[in-house]
């Protein structure tokens, strides 16, 4: 209302009022308290202020004093003496009470100042906030224009706490005068007060047209932001009459509206608000209108108001006329929608953020939020509606924040000067804190329906937090100090410079916190002294591992660091005790929580360093390997992988330093250097072993078919052609393709595989050797540590180190060995022997060039494999042949097909497969190994030898058995036994196989009418 005339009609008191508020909000801002609600959009707090003062007027209109009767009189605290109160019994006349209630409840002193000062002249305004004179208003003009100085009324009082001129105030009595004619008793709840100035306030009341302007905009802005941006009931989106509302504000921009009485804006815009005011949640009808009671809006009205309560001359105080203030404020509930709890959080929120504005300069203002706060919890444990939760959760959030900032950093915020603010800001905090923790529960729903979320914030370990955050930013700020000095100089100072002057510094800040906090904190936490003191252990250990992290090895300058660090530690640990002697456990539980800065410690931590780098440089040789290794040989006579003697070499070079340490050797050293060298043996192992799966060299098994019966032209020619050499010249080609002098046909990847073979047996060989090394050095000293006492290989008194590794190497030799024969059986071989023996049938020496192949490539392999590699890989091979021999007689596809007559040939020339082995390898497989090899073929062969009757009976038997039938009935048939590769004679699968390739005529039936399998083309 008028801020231009408002300026004019204040030049002093309120000019000042308006700096220290304009200061006020400064301070919040620096001191980091957020305002808890949403910002209002396009309203200045001088908005807010004048649109309050203006609800409160209205509100309390029928009161004497606002235009009432009776005029309701204060008189000065200090004027009562003994009987000054006498009359107070008249219905016209109110006396204030000796002391305030409230100031009393709260803990607020009494302002002691010159009874004038709230006295008021008859006639001219004698009051330091209207100096400016004038005719009294018509509303309030029940006394003689001019008699001697009076008490001020509780009206005049809130105009000046509120800094609203004469001339404005004014107005707005006029207007209410114009508002209520024939109906006075109109309940303020019923008024939508800026819709009732915008119609009786004419443009020629303002002193220009700017002001009236300004006044215009400020009255709808109330109004956009009281129905349209933050309003008591949800506002549909598609709205008519907001959308109208809206488009009038707009407008108001530029020009003020036309409010004239045939104006079309002024009806459209009393239709509008009217109907926006007055809706209810059911549409049912209402007899309050909610203009100013939505969320936050309200509140910023309502705290505005609070804040009339604090002395204009002195912001740290609170006026002695508190009560009757609070009393006449608490009117506006209907209109703000205030209840008492939301009342309880904006008056706590109000004396807070005034103890902050005015530079915590009262602590009194403190300890009466802390005093209202006590009201909050108990209303928060029985206020549940999600809008009163979300409010105070602000509120506390906010106080909280602010409050812990400080009290996290309590070394940075108060200094000696200021030390005592602690034993104040504590109890704030922590009710705060228990209020968010145990009594906030969120309401969501309606009725039966319940959307409970507890917000759970245990504060019992606060100060405890407070202590170790504020010592722990105390210590980072000397640290930052340390290395700044040192900085300073041309030369930067070695870090163990560094760390004897962070010593000196924390010993200062353990004594600080000592003398001057503890004994505060400890009224809440009975050792904080002690918590403070563990605290810098803890974060000078912290700076001091990672000193040793960076020191390789130790040096003079690091021992220095090492005995200065063990005296701040007794420093500490004493402290620790004595202020832990009133606990139950004497200290034990915080002097178990520290970590202890031992000598031996540090030493066997620089050791383990050592050890660490030795194994990075390790690693480094395996991913050099795993990116440049080829798998040749690194010579002739030494035929594995250079790749391994380097890393062999690397680890003995480690293991001789590891015993020149100039320190006991324990056996839990010995063991945490044995296990990293094991994980470096394990992780080259993979990489050896990592060439594959032997399968991937097997062909896929041929479906199953059934063989044609023997035409009229093979018959006549066998007729004609002696049994014995029947298709010797169809096989000619063997002949050719063996030749007089074969050659090897391993490739250059098999024998790379052989390298890899031999490089794991290198591997193992040398790791044995170590072993060796190792367990027979005397300087090795039994050890008492728990972990090594606990470890595997003392629980189970092995003298081996290398136990896990060795294992893990001959399954990789297994593995490597049968990767390589299979390559060279089925993939290098593949061309004499699956891809070509008995193709087309069988005649005798069809193995011939299968057995020079294999002769010539054993030879080259034993060539090539170590004497240790040999066996296993020998073994392999044979293995990988009778295979293939077996995929030849039971998978060799449609090209191949077998008389019953035909297995004494292929027996025959199978014992001479056998016989490679035996002779050409001799003594590297014994015999019955061979046998036991060879053991499932010839039962195979032997099966091609029985009748196509005998087959078939025996494959029904076994049929039955393994798919659990049992007998077979009138009308089943025989399930189709599943393929499992793992052929012999009594294998159901590998029984239909030979007769899958029985080239008669009574197999050829049985197939077709068991399981219909296709005819061979």
């Amino acid at each position: 209302m008028g801020q231009h005339s408002r300026r004019e009609s204040y030049p002093s008191v309120l000019s000042s009022r308006l700096d220290f508020h304009q200061r006020r909000l400064e301070t919040i801002a620096g001191e980091d308290l957020q305002w808890p609600f949403e910002k209002l959009e396009g309203l200045s707090a001088d908005d807010v202020r004048e649109t309050a003062y203006e609800i409160f007027f209205t509100s309390c209109r029928s009161s004497p004093g606002f235009g009432g009767r009776h005029a309701l009189t204060f008189y000065s605290n200090h004027e009562n003496n003994g009987g000054g109160g006498g009359d107070g019994g008249k219905s016209n006349q109110v006396v204030t009470k000796p002391t305030s209630r409230v100031k009393r409840t709260l803990g607020l002193k009494l302002v002691k100042r010159s009874p004038s000062r709230r006295m008021v002249g008859g006639g001219v305004s004698s009051t330091p906030s209207s100096p400016v004179g004038g005719a009294v208003s018509p509303l309030s003009n029940t006394v003689p224009p001019f008699r001697p100085r009076r008490p001020m009324t509780a009206a005049e009082i809130m105009r000046q706490q509120m800094r609203v001129t004469e001339h404005d105030d004014n107005k707005l009595r006029k207007t209410l005068l114009r508002t209520l004619v024939g109906q006075m008793g109109r309940r303020a709840e019923t008024i939508i007060l800026p819709l009732e100035l915008l119609r009786h306030l004419k443009p020629s009341e303002f002193s220009d047209s700017q002001e009236y302007h300004m006044w215009q905009k400020r009255q709808l802005k109330i109004l956009e932001a009281g129905l349209l941006l933050n309003p008591s009931l949800p506002l549909e989106n598609n709205n008519t009459f907001a959308s109208r509302l809206r488009d009038i504000i707009h407008s108001s921009d530029s020009k003020p509206i036309d409010i004239g009485k045939n104006s079309d804006t002024m009806r459209t815009l009393c239709n509008s608000v009217v109907s926006l005011t007055w809706r209810s949640h059911n549409g049912t009808p209402t007899d309050v209108c909610h203009w100013a009671d939505g969320f936050p809006f309200n509140l910023h009205l309502y705290t505005s108001l609070l804040h009339s309560i604090f002395d204009i001359r002195d912001e740290t105080q609170v006026l002695d006329e508190v009560d009757e203030l609070l009393e006449l404020i608490k009117k506006t509930w209907s209109t703000l929608g205030i209840t008492l709890p939301i009342h309880n959080i904006c008056f706590t929120w109000v004396l807070f953020q005034q103890y902050v504005a005015t530079g915590q300069m009262e602590p009194d203002l403190l300890s009466a939020s802390h005093a209202m706060l006590t009201e909050v919890a108990n209303d928060a444990k029985r206020e549940k509606d999600s809008l009163y939760v979300n409010t105070l959760s602000s509120v506390l959030t906010s106080m909280q924040t602010w409050a812990e900032k400080r009290l996290l950093n309590y070394h940075e915020y108060f200094q000696r000067g200021n030390v005592a603010q602690i034993e104040n800001l504590v109890p704030v905090a922590l009710l705060v804190s228990k209020i968010s923790g145990e009594d906030l529960t969120i309401t969501d729903g309606e009725k039966g329906d319940r959307g409970d979320i507890t917000i759970v914030d245990s504060s019992d370990d606060r100060i405890d937090y407070y202590i170790r955050s504020s010592m722990k930013n105390a210590f980072e700020k000397a640290l930052e100090a340390v290395n700044a000095k040192s900085g300073e100089f041309e030369r930067k100072k070695e870090s163990s410079d560094v760390l004897l002057q962070l010593a000196q510094e924390t010993e200062a800040l353990v004594m600080k916190e000592r003398q001057h906090f503890s004994p505060i904190l400890r009224k809440w936490h009975p050792t904080s002294g002690a918590i403070a003191a563990l605290m810098l252990h803890t974060c000078y250990g912290q700076v001091l591992r990672q000193y040793v992290s960076e020191v390789s090895s130790l040096t003079t300058e690091s021992v220095q660091v090492l005995q200065r660090s063990s005296k701040l530690e007794k420093l500490i640990v004493q402290i620790v005790v004595e202020d832990s002697t009133e606990c139950d456990d004497g200290g034990k539980t915080v002097v178990r929580e520290m970590v202890p800065f031992d000598v031996d410690s540090i030493i066997l931590s620089l050791l383990g360093r050592w050890i660490d780098e030795s194994l990075n440089k390790g690693k480094e040789s395996l991913q050099r390997a795993k990116e440049t290794e080829t798998w040749n040989p690194k010579s002739k006579s030494e035929c594995y992988a250079q790749s391994a003697a380097e890393l062999m070499k690397l680890v003995a070079i480690t293991v001789d330093e590891f015993f020149q340490v100039p320190i006991a050797i324990t056996e839990d050293l010995v063991q945490d250097l044995v296990d990293g060298l094991e994980n470096l043996f394990l992780d080259y192992m993979k990489f050896v072993a990592a060439c594959g799966s032997k399968q991937s060299y097997v062909p896929l098994l041929p479906p199953l078919t059934r063989c044609n019966g023997e035409s009229k032209l093979m018959k006549l020619w066998k007729k004609a052609v002696p049994c014995s050499s029947g298709f010797e010249d169809m096989h000619g080609v063997y002949e050719t393709r063996e030749g007089h002098n074969p050659h090897p046909s391993n490739s250059r990847g098999t024998e790379r595989l052989y390298v890899r073979l031999n490089t794991l047996h290198y591997l193992l060989t040398n790791i044995n050797s170590l072993e060796k090394s190792i367990s027979m050095n005397p300087g090795i000293v039994p050890s008492n540590r728990l972990r090594f006492r606990n470890s595997r290989r003392a629980q189970s008194n092995n003298t081996c180190y290398f136990e896990t590794v060795n294992l893990s190497i001959l399954a990789a030799c297994q593995h490597v060995s049968e990767v390589a024969a299979y390559r060279l059986v089925f993939l290098d071989s593949s061309s004499v022997f699956y891809d070509s023996l008995y193709l087309g049938g069988v005649t005798r020496g069809q193995i011939r060039p299968v057995l020079r192949i294999m002769k010539q490539n054993l030879s080259l392999t034993s060539t090539i494999l170590t004497g240790r590699a040999q066996p296993l890989a020998m073994k392999e091979v044979m293995k990988a042949c009778f295979d293939t021999f077996l995929m030849v007689l039971l998978a060799g596809g449609t090209s191949r097909m077998f008389h019953r007559h035909d297995h004494e040939v292929i027996q025959e020339e199978f014992e001479d497969l056998k016989r490679v082995f035996c002779t050409c390898v001799e003594g590297l497989i014994a015999e019955n190994v061979v046998d036991a090899e060879a053991a499932v073929v010839e039962g195979v062969i032997a099966l091609m030898g029985q009748s196509t009757e005998q087959l078939v009976e025996d494959f029904s038997i076994v049929t039955c058995e393994s798919s659990g039938i049992g007998v077979m009935g009138n009308g089943q048939k025989l399930p189709m036994p599943p393929t499992t590769c793992k052929w012999n004679r009594a294998d159901p699968n590998t029984i239909l196989r030979v007769l899958c390739y029985r080239n008669d005529r009574a197999a050829n039936h049985f197939l077709k009418r068991t399981f219909q399998l296709a005819k061979r083309t």
